[in-house]
């Protein structure tokens, strides 16, 4: 068993709020976060049919079985009975009664707005961080293995786990969501999403290389995105100029189903990969975007690219007032063009706070701009946290 970073969010937010929501992706131990957090509460899984039937039929009846709080898990299954309980919490405005977990977030939005606007707080619950695991991996192990829970606890073979993983998904949470007539037609559409991670989205390209519509590809990647499948970091604009980038940079919640899905199945595989930096890329964002959340704060991520210099820095963070610009390689050996669009970025921005990460070994500075090695990137994130003052992730936030 794990300790999760986000049991203290979810304990502080308990306190205050009538109804906690723990959204995450599938299998990333929701279920295992609230029972610990909450063993005094009853415990009901909409997965069960005959469950899910009787919430679905009287959702009343159903309710007031559990007027002193409940662990509601699979919530997307029955999402009209949120509406159902803003009458249970309204009456009885107690705090940390009911706990809702689900794996498809876009389903809880519109009831969220709708009934327990004001009365639930959202926490996002990812895989694994590094720091989680106890961050004793080489990067290219930690990339091919990923996060989930089950794969560490049981020492499960990354594709083995993951080809199960897909197979789940696809089978059971994209047919529920969105009829799809052409599975094959999807998952070769997952594919080709996984050969463009780190890069600028062109949808039109995506769709054409993907024999569908542009309309279709848009509706799937919202489909991935709801799912927590893929996240897209948007342009950073601040008014800098009208030569930014303008597409969002698409990513993978989940690097060990990223190296799956490219067909990769070693450590080996990860290091030459022709695009093996991007596979870097998206593990620290993922760390970065972890690390946030999993304090119950705003992620506030994006990234900048110039189109006419094609200087561009990986991820920008923007931190209670102030900005933080982070340049990520995955090479060992510094090189100073490296810090190119940090440079060209800070002279647009001169408070602007920089770093670089990189799997070599040696830190310092240089320029102004802190070099931080892969294997000290727990205790940086730990540091950085203590600069900024923590806000709640309110509903409906996103992840982004």
């Amino acid at each position: 068993m794990y300790n999760r970073d986000q049991q203290s969010t979810v304990y502080r937010l308990a306190s205050k709020f009538q109804v906690v929501g723990i959204m995450g992706p599938r299998q990333s131990g929701k279920t295992t976060l609230a029972k610990i957090c909450f063993p005094h509460l009853p415990y009901v899984s909409f997965e069960n049919f005959d469950t899910k039937m009787l919430a679905t039929n009287d959702p009343r009846g159903f309710l007031i079985r559990y007027t002193e709080g409940c662990i509601f898990d699979e919530i997307q299954h029955v999402p009209q009975l949120l509406s159902y309980m803003q009458e249970l919490v309204d009456a009885d405005d107690r705090p940390g009664r009911f706990i809702v977990a689900g794996s498809q977030n876009f389903v809880l939005s519109s009831q969220l707005s709708q009934s327990l606007a004001g009365r639930m707080a959202l926490v996002i619950l990812l895989p694994l961080s590094y720091k989680e695991l106890g961050f004793s991996m080489t990067w290219p192990e930690a990339v091919i293995k990923g996060g989930y829970p089950r794969l560490h606890k049981y020492e499960i073979a990354p594709f083995d786990y993951y080809s199960a993983y897909l197979h789940t998904y696809i089978e059971q949470d994209v047919r529920q969501l969105q009829y799809i007539e052409n599975l094959l037609l999807f998952k070769n559409f997952l594919q080709l999403c996984a050969g463009r991670a780190g890069q600028l989205l062109n949808v039109a390209n995506l769709a054409k290389d993907a024999s569908i519509s542009h309309s279709t590809a848009q509706r799937w990647l919202s489909l991935l995105e709801a799912s927590y499948i893929i996240f897209l970091l948007p342009s950073y604009h601040d008014n800098l100029n009208t030569r930014i980038a303008k597409q969002p940079k698409l990513y993978f919640y989940d690097t060990g189903l990223l190296c799956t899905l490219l067909g990769l199945t070693s450590e080996g595989q990860v290091t030459t990969y022709y695009n093996h930096g991007a596979l870097f890329e998206n593990f620290i964002i993922l760390e970065i975007l972890k690390h946030r959340l999993n304090q119950g704060k705003r992620a506030a991520l994006s990234f900048w690219h110039n189109r006419v210099t094609r200087y561009e820095v990986d991820l920008i963070a923007e931190w209670d007032g102030q900005v933080h610009g982070f340049e990520i390689k995955s090479g060992y050996t510094f090189h100073q063009d490296w810090l190119k669009g940090i440079v060209a970025l800070k002279a647009l921005k001169p408070q602007l706070h920089t770093y670089l990460v990189y799997a070599g070994p040696m830190e310092s500075i240089y320029k102004g701009c802190s070099i931080i090695s892969f294997d000290h990137i727990v205790r940086f994130l730990e540091l950085l946290a203590h600069k900024s003052d923590t806000a709640s992730l309110p509903v409906n936030a996103s992840a982004r």
